[in-house]
C-alpha cells in the first residue's frame, strides 16, 4: 500500500474534527451568548518545519539559509525514477529510466591527484617521523631511516583510512542500490524546502558541508550518499566502523567514499604507539576538509532506544574541529539528519545479533535478497538547518560557565536523604569527555566536541519524522499492552498523531486513518495477534514474546524525544504522590492532592540531574533549572496539572476592584536579573492533577515511555548486591545484561533489556560515585565505593529510583 505524500489529512479525519468543532461550537455559543469562529487544529492545516537550528548559539545562522517560501515546497520520492528525469523519451527510455538518469547524475571532482603527497609532506607527519626516527634501532619494523621507507608507512596508514572513489563503482551500485530500494520501501521521502537549503549551503565558496546523522539501520551508509548523489549534491566520505567489516567488504566500501579509523590510533596518546596514524588521521581529515569534500558522520550507533554519542562519532567530530582550529578551513557547515524508518529490513536486525562477527558481503546480501517484495513501508529522510561552525566555537568559547558541581556532590546527599538544594548548580560535564584516543585534545577541547556532538545530535532527532509504525508501537506497548478494540486504536492515533504535531513534530505518513492503522499493523504483523469478535470489532493484542517485546520497543523509542519532558514531569509527580501516600487516607485521590510548586520543580530537577544530558536531549546551551521550567508549563499546557488557588484569595485573572495606581500587577526586571523568568511567589503556587476523563490515562501513558530506562537503572542498583567487584567495566556490563534479561523473562518487561540502556545505567553509576574505576596492571577495573558497600545504602539508592517509577 504506497502512501502518497501530498497531505497529512484525510477527508475521513477532516470530517471527525470539523464534527467535533461544531459539537464544540454548539454546547459553547449558549454559554458565552456571541457567536465566536472556533478554529480546531487538524492534520493537514499546520504541518511543522522541523530542523531549525540553535538560535542561542548560532543566531546567524538561525537567520540565513532559510526562507519562508521553502516551507511550502512539498515533497519528493527519491527512488521514484521515470523518463521525466532523463534528457530522453520514448518507450525504450521508459525501460532503461534508471540506468541512464544515474548515468546523467553529477559528480563533483573528488581527491585532488597530489592529495597523497600533501599528506606525507604534512608538518604533522614529519614531525612525528623526526620525533621517533631517532630512536628506531633497527629492530623497529615501523620506522626507517630511509624517506621511502617512512613514506611506505605513510600510505600504507592512508590506505587503512580511505581509498580514491571508483566512479564506475558509484554509478554501478547506485543503479542497483535503487533497483533494491524500489522492491524494499513504498517511498524515499525528501522535503524539496530542506534539500533546497543544502543546496544553498553547498554552494558557499571555501566551506566544506559536515552532515551529522543519526543511525537507525545499517542501510543508513549506502541510502544516505545515494539520495545525496542523486540531488545533485556529490558523493560524500561516509565513516564506518573498521572492525565491523571484512577486508572485501571494507575494500568496496572505500571505492565508494567509505573512509575508517585505523586500529593503531585508537591506543593511548602519551605513547609512541599509534602516533603516526593520528598524524596521518588528523592531516586526511585537514586536507578533506580543503578540498571541499562532503563528509558524512554518524553520531549514534544503530538499534539504540536512547540517543547516545557514539566513541567513532566523537572521534570523527574532534578530526573536524581540530582542522578547523588548525586553519585548514575558514569555515565548516553542520548539516545535522534524521531518518525514519517504518521497519528496517532484515539484514539490519539479523546484524545486530552477530555484532561480534565481522560482516562480509555475503552476508549483507543474501538477507538483502531475502527480505525482497516483503515491503517494509516508508522512508523519511530530513535534513536539519545548516550552521556555521566557527559561530558555534566562538559563542562558546565567549559564554561564562556557571557552578558545576559533580553528580556525586548533587545528587548523594539526595539519595541519603538530606534535602539540599540543586538550583543554583549544574552537573559537571565529566560525561561530555571523549571516550577513546584517536585524536589528542585537551580537557576544554573535549568538552567543546561533547557539546558540539550533544548539540546535533539533538538536532538531528528533532528533525526526525514520526512513522506510523512508531506511533502504533508506542500505543500498544505503553497504553494497551493488555490489549484493544480497533475502534479504540484508531481513536489513540489520531490523537497522539494530533499531539505529535502540537508539539512542532513532523509524521512521516499521510492517508485515511483507517489505512494508515491496518497498514501498521500489517508491518507489525509479527508482533500483535488480531482476534475477530462477535460484536463486529476487532481485538488487537501485542505478543508477550521476547522478539516482538523488542521491536515494538524499539520502535516506539521515537515517541519518548517528543514527550520526555512531560515524562520527566509525569515521573516527578508520581515521586510527590508516593512520598505523601504514607500520610494520605485510604479514600484519597490524586486529584485531591495538593502539589507545591516548589517541591515539584526540586522533584523534577532531582530526574533531570540522575539521567544523561544525551538521553534526555537537553542542549549545554539550556540550564537544568530553565528545562525545569518548561517541564511545568509543559504539564499545563497538556492540561495535566491545573493551578490550585486558595478559596480565601481573589482568582489570579480577576482584576476588578483594584487600583492600579496604588500597586503595579508588575515589577521591572532587569534582563539578567534572577527574577527575570522566576518571580518571589512562584514557589508559593500550588497545583492539583485533572479530573479530566483522559488525563490520568495520559498521565501513565507518559509514566510508562520513560519506566524502561528508570526500571533498568533500578534493576542496575539491586545489581551491586550480587555484583562481585572488582571485574572490568565490559565483564561488568555484560553480567548486568543478563541480569536484566532474567528479571524480563520473569515478568515480561523486556523493553528494559537493552545494551545502550545498560552502558547509561553504568556510565551514571560511576558518575554518582557508585562505582569506580581503578587501574590495574591487568587494566582498569570497577569497584564498588565504599559508601556503597553497605546493604543499606544500596536499598537507598533502590529506593530513590523506584520512587520516580509508576507500579
Amino acid at each position: 500500500m504506497a502512501l502518497t505524500p501530498k497531505g497529512y489529512a484525510t477527508h475521513s479525519l477532516q470530517a471527525e474534527e470539523k464534527l467535533n468543532s461544531k459539537r464544540k461550537e454548539k454546547a459553547w455559543l449558549p454559554v458565552i451568548g456571541m457567536k465566536l469562529e472556533i478554529s480546531t487544529p487538524f492534520l493537514g492545516v499546520h504541518r511543522p518545519f522541523v530542523g531549525r537550528c540553535c538560535q542561542i548559539c548560532t543566531p546567524r545562522s538561525w537567520e540565513s539559509l532559510f526562507h519562508k517560501h521553502l516551507l511550502s515546497l512539498g515533497f519528493h520520492n527519491a527512488i521514484r525514477v521515470t523518463e521525466e528525469d532523463t534528457r530522453y523519451r520514448g518507450w525504450l527510455v521508459r525501460r532503461l529510466c534508471h540506468f541512464l538518469a544515474i548515468s546523467n547524475w553529477k559528480i563533483p571532482s573528488s581527491s585532488p591527484g597530489d592529495f597523497e603527497k600533501k599528506i606525507c609532506h604534512s608538518k604533522r607527519v614529519q614531525d612525528v617521523m623526526l620525533q621517533q626516527v631517532p630512536q628506531a634501532r633497527g629492530d623497529s619494523p615501523i620506522l626507517s631511516q630511509s624517506p621511502a621507507g617512512w613514506r611506505s608507512e605513510v600510505l600504507q596508514v592512508l590506505s587503512q583510512v580511505q581509498a580514491p572513489i571508483s566512479l564506475l563503482l558509484v554509478r554501478l551500485c547506485s543503479w542497483a542500490l535503487l533497483k533494491v530500494l524500489t522492491r524494499l520501501f513504498h517511498n524515499v521521502l525528501l522535503h524539496k524546502g530542506q534539500v533546497e537549503m543544502v543546496r544553498k549551503a553547498a554552494q558557499v565558496p571555501d566551506v566544506p558541508l559536515v552532515f551529522l546523522s543519526t543511525h537507525k539501520s545499517c542501510l543508513d551508509g549506502l541510502l544516505l550518499p545515494f539520495l545525496l548523489f542523486s540531488q545533485g549534491l556529490g558523493v560524500p566520505r561516509v565513516t564506518w566502523e573498521y572492525q565491523a567489516f571484512t577486508p572485501p567488504l571494507r575494500a568496496l566500501l572505500s571505492q565508494l567514499g567509505g573512509i575508517f579509523l585505523p586500529l593503531e590510533a585508537e591506543h593511548v596518546a602519551d605513547r609512541n604507539q599509534g602516533a603516526l596514524s593520528r598524524a596521518v588521521l588528523t592531516s586526511y581529515a585537514e586536507e578533506l576538509l580543503k578540498s571541499r569534500q562532503h563528509l558524512l558522520i554518524f553520531l549514534e550507533k544503530p538499534f539504540s532506544s536512547a540517543p547516545h554519542l557514539s566513541a567513532p562519532g566523537w572521534d570523527w567530530l574532534a578530526l573536524v574541529l581540530g582542522a578547523f582550529q588548525a586553519g585548514a578551513v575558514p569555515d565548516v557547515l553542520l548539516v545535522p539528519v534524521g531518518i525514519s524508518y517504518d521497519m528496517a529490513p532484515d539484514v539490519c536486525f539479523g546484524s545486530q545479533a552477530s555484532s561480534a562477527r565481522p560482516l562480509s558481503f555475503w552476508s549483507c546480501l543474501l538477507p538483502i535478497c531475502r527480505a525482497l517484495g516483503q515491503g517494509f513501508g516508508c522512508v523519511r529522510v530530513d535534513f536539519a538547518q545548516p550552521f556555521s561552525l566557527q559561530e558555534y566555537v566562538a559563542n562558546n568559547c565567549s559564554r561564562q560557565s556557571c557552578i558545576r558541581k559533580s553528580l556525586e556532590e548533587l545528587l548523594l546527599p539526595v539519595v541519603f536523604g538530606k534535602r539540599t538544594s540543586l538550583m543554583d548548580c549544574e552537573k559537571s560535564e565529566e560525561g561530555l569527555l571523549g571516550l577513546r584516543a584517536a585524536v589528542a585534545l585537551k580537557a576544554e577541547e573535549q568538552i567543546l566536541v561533547g557539546r558540539l556532538g550533544l548539540h546535533s545530535l539533538t538536532a538531528g532527532v528533532s528533525c526526525s519524522a514520526v512513522t506510523a509504525v512508531g506511533i502504533m508501537s508506542a500505543l500498544l506497548l505503553h497504553k494497551h499492552r493488555e490489549g484493544v478494540f480497533l475502534s479504540r486504536l484508531m481513536s489513540d492515533f489520531a490523537w497522539l498523531t494530533e499531539e505529535i504535531l502540537l508539539h512542532q513534530r513532523d509524521v512521516a505518513f499521510s492517508g485515511q486513518l483507517r489505512a494508515l492503522v491496518l497498514h501498521s499493523l500489517t508491518l507489525l504483523r509479527g508482533c500483535v495477534s488480531l482476534h475477530q469478535l462477535s460484536l463486529g470489532d476487532v481485538l488487537v493484542a501485542p505478543q508477550a514474546t521476547e522478539p516482538a517485546m523488542r521491536q515494538l520497543s524499539l520502535h516506539g523509542a521515537a515517541l519518548l524525544p517528543i514527550f520526555m519532558a512531560e515524562a520527566v514531569g509525569a515521573c516527578a509527580i508520581n515521586a510527590l504522590l508516593v512520598e505523601m501516600l504514607p500520610f494520605l487516607g485510604p479514600t484519597a485521590l490524586p486529584a485531591d492532592i495538593i502539589l507545591s510548586q516548589q517541591e515539584l520543580q526540586e522533584k523534577t530537577l532531582v530526574l533531570v540531574q540522575l539521567l544523561p544530558r544525551d538521553f534526555l536531549l537537553l542542549q549545554p546551551c539550556q540550564p537544568a533549572f530553565c528545562y525545569c521550567q518548561d517541564v511545568l508549563d509543559k504539564l499545563i499546557q497538556c492540561g495535566l496539572l491545573v493551578a490550585e488557588e486558595a478559596s480565601s484569595e481573589r482568582p489570579a485573572c480577576d482584576t476588578s476592584r483594584r487600583r492600579f495606581s496604588g500597586e503595579l500587577m508588575w515589577k521591572e526586571t532587569g534582563e539578567f536579573s534572577d527574577d527575570s523568568d522566576y518571580d518571589e511567589d512562584s514557589g508559593k503556587r500550588c497545583f492539583k492533577i485533572s479530573q479530566l476523563d483522559n488525563c490520568f490515562d495520559f498521565f501513565l501513558f507518559l509514566c510508562s515511555l520513560l519506566s524502561p530506562v528508570l526500571r533498568t537503572y533500578e534493576r542496575a542498583a539491586a545489581f551491586l548486591a550480587e555484583s562481585c567487584c572488582p571485574q572490568p567495566e565490559p565483564a561488568y556490563t555484560e553480567k548486568l545484561q543478563g541480569i536484566l534479561l532474567r528479571k524480563a523473562r520473569e515478568d515480561g518487561s523486556f523493553e528494559c533489556v537493552n545494551r545502550s540502556m545498560a552502558v547509561s545505567s553504568v556510565r551514571t553509576f560511576k558518575e554518582l560515585g557508585v562505582l569506580q574505576e581503578l587501574p590495574t596492571p591487568a587494566g582498569p577495573k570497577l569497584y564498588l565505593s565504599e559508601s556503597f558497600s553497605l546493604r543499606e545504602n544500596q536499598e537507598s539508592l533502590k529506593k530513590f529510583i523506584q520512587q520516580f517509577i509508576y507500579c
